[in-house]
């Protein structure tokens, strides 16, 4: 099979195939592109001919380059024309059927050398080279959307696979630009075994109106920096194919966190598929339009900032990156803090810190050294928390204990005047747990920041079933005033971001478990293929494996779900005190400084 690929069939000519061949001609390959439809073939053209048009505009290929690329692409309507192929690579709809009978008939028409490739994201590969009367040379060969733009390309062995046909379509991969990765024969491979389990906990989580799709999917962009938040994604990938990868995770692994949320099935059911009916999660101004519209779904403006309290000056309880971060940020909008600390010593290095910290945006140019010293004297280091005594909002932020953070909220109940908002900056402990510790549990919410404090523009807004109506909208309108995007959400372990975010890289490390597939090869995936900023392995190092663990386990104890189990690759690596980029150790190794 040492074959150079020069020849290339495309079977089905729908976005993805036309991206495909797209690519492929533009490499320098000779094309076939095979559709039933002289329609959807006729498009096929019509998309070439404008993209590659488009490209020649933008500078990035020639005029001559493109009449070439054109001219080795050519469209039939019968699975003959691929007789003189080296590879087919198919990617009709995500059916059995459909594509056992496209492999059936290509047995009879390619010759004995020629590598079948399936771009299914859903289905087994093996089972569809089980067909085939050339087992060996079939092989998943999967995209991903839009393919000229898009880097990650899955190259998927099954047990029957033939290694010279992977390492074929490996090298066709590299000659094309792209970053193929190797995995195994599961259904969502890499890239959407990880990304579809997170889609479908985000559309349980808005089904169990936990939270507004809004918030939802502000909450992953940027509390994670994602490109788009998962009920948008799922809108834009379409519900019924989401759903339809979804069965077949399910049906392979049997893991609840794979079984469809229901309302995936409702929406299918009566054609709420996303953008292209134009209407899924979200509602769009036309079947196929990007534009979003407003429907009855849609939030009211903001409540009106005289229905909070009002609120000048705020105390920072903590010594460490978060509250000085916190510290910071209340600072530069204009308001006077006290950042208190267990010891005068300490509040005094925590000072310092956002002194550096207002230092290096003055070197940047992002701060002038005026504003740098109006921020630095309206901060107050105290060694007690009876500064706190005239405050009209208090944060905390000290260790990840609850029995630490009940203490300090006893402390706060005493010495905060009556009508002082009290808030915990908890990622994962229960909120209403804390303001039990004061007498006053209606002044108490939750406002979880997102480290670095000064950076993040997310703060989850946390009320408890005590909370009083004009304590949130207090916290509501003081996000506004310090330029952070608030998001509203239950009392519950994880809140939004947390409660999407580790269990997938919890599934991440199962896979390594599994030896499904090396860390840097899921790390590029998600890169590569999910628009995420960092690998599951980069982020966990950079998190710290202890925090990670400490997140998860929480969640298991929470929701009761055997997926939620921490993964035991990550407790051995905990208990070994590897713990990420702190220790100079964790998933990778790391240089010391």
């Amino acid at each position: 099979m040492d074959t150079p690929l020069s020849t290339i069939a495309v079977v089905g000519l729908g976005t993805m195939g036309t991206g495909i061949a797209e690519v492929l001609a533009l490499a320098g390959r000779e094309v076939i592109g095979i559709d039933i439809s002289e329609a959807a073939a006729r498009q096929a053209v019509t998309s070439l001919e404008a993209s590659t048009a488009r490209a020649v505009g933008r500078g990035r290929i020639t005029e001559q380059e493109r009449a070439e690329a054109l001219a080795r692409f050519r469209t039939s309507d019968a699975l003959a024309a691929a007789a003189d192929a080296e590879l087919v690579i198919e990617v009709v709809p995500e059916s059995y059927e459909l594509k056992q009978q496209v492999f059936r008939e290509l047995d009879a028409i390619v010759p004995p050398t020629a590598i079948l490739a399936t771009g299914t994201n859903a289905l087994s590969v093996t089972r569809l080279a089980a067909e085939s009367q050339r087992p060996e040379r079939v092989l998943g060969l999967h995209f991903f959307n839009p393919a000229p733009a898009m880097k990650l390309v899955e190259v998927v062995s099954s047990v029957l696979t033939a290694p010279p046909a992977v390492e074929a379509v490996t090298r066709l991969a590299r000659e094309l630009g792209k970053e193929p990765v190797a995995v195994g024969d599961r259904p969502g491979f890499v890239a959407d075994g990880l990304l579809f389990g997170y889609l479908n906990q985000a559309a349980a989580m808005y089904e169990a109106n936990y939270a507004s799709r809004e918030d939802i999917d502000a909450a992953m962009k940027l509390g994670c920096g994602l490109p788009m938040g998962p009920l948008a994604l799922l809108d834009l990938i379409g519900i019924d194919t989401a759903r339809t990868v979804l069965e077949a995770m399910y049906s392979a692994s049997h893991d609840r966190l794979h079984a469809p949320a229901p309302i995936l099935g409702q929406l299918s059911e009566a054609g709420l598929t996303g953008r292209k009916a134009g209407r899924g999660f979200y509602t769009y101004e036309a079947p196929g339009s990007q534009t979003v519209v407003p429907d009855a779904l849609t939030p009211s403006p903001e409540t009106a900032a005289g229905d909070g309290r009002t609120v000048a000056s705020v105390g920072v309880a903590g010594s460490g990156t978060m509250a000085s971060g916190i510290a910071e940020v209340f600072a530069k909008a204009g308001y006077t803090v006290v950042l208190a600390a267990r010891s005068q010593e300490k509040a005094d290095l925590a000072k310092g810190r956002i002194a550096k910290s207002l230092e290096r945006s003055v070197a940047k140019g992002r701060l002038t050294a005026e504003a740098r010293d109006e921020t630095l004297g309206r901060i107050t280091a105290a060694g007690s928390l009876d500064a706190f005594a005239e405050v009209d909002l208090a944060v905390e932020a000290v260790a990840e204990d609850l029995e630490i953070k009940q203490q300090l909220f006893a402390a706060l109940d005493k010495v905060c005047r009556p009508g002082a908002v009290l808030a915990t900056t908890t990622s994962s402990l229960p909120v209403v747990a804390i303001a039990r510790a004061t007498a006053r549990p209606e002044d108490v919410i939750g406002m979880h920041f997102f480290n670095p404090a000064p950076a993040m523009k997310l703060v989850e807004v946390v009320r408890t079933v005590l909370t009083a109506d004009d304590v949130h909208a207090t916290v509501r309108a003081v996000c506004a005033k310090i330029r952070k995007h608030p998001v509203d959400c239950g009392d519950r372990a994880g809140f939004i971001v947390n409660a999407l975010l580790f269990p997938y890289l919890n599934n991440a490390i199962k896979m390594v478990e599994e030896h499904y597939a090396s860390l840097d090869d899921i790390d590029a995936a998600m890169k590569l293929g999910g628009g995420y900023p960092m690998g599951p392995f980069e982020l966990l190092d950079v998190v710290g494996l202890d925090v990670s663990l400490a997140i998860e386990k929480v969640l298991h104890k929470e929701f009761r779900d055997p997926g939620l189990a921490p993964a035991p690759l990550l407790e051995h690596l905990v208990a070994a005190g590897c713990l990420g980029r702190k220790t100079g150790r964790g998933f990778r190794e790391y240089a010391r400084r």
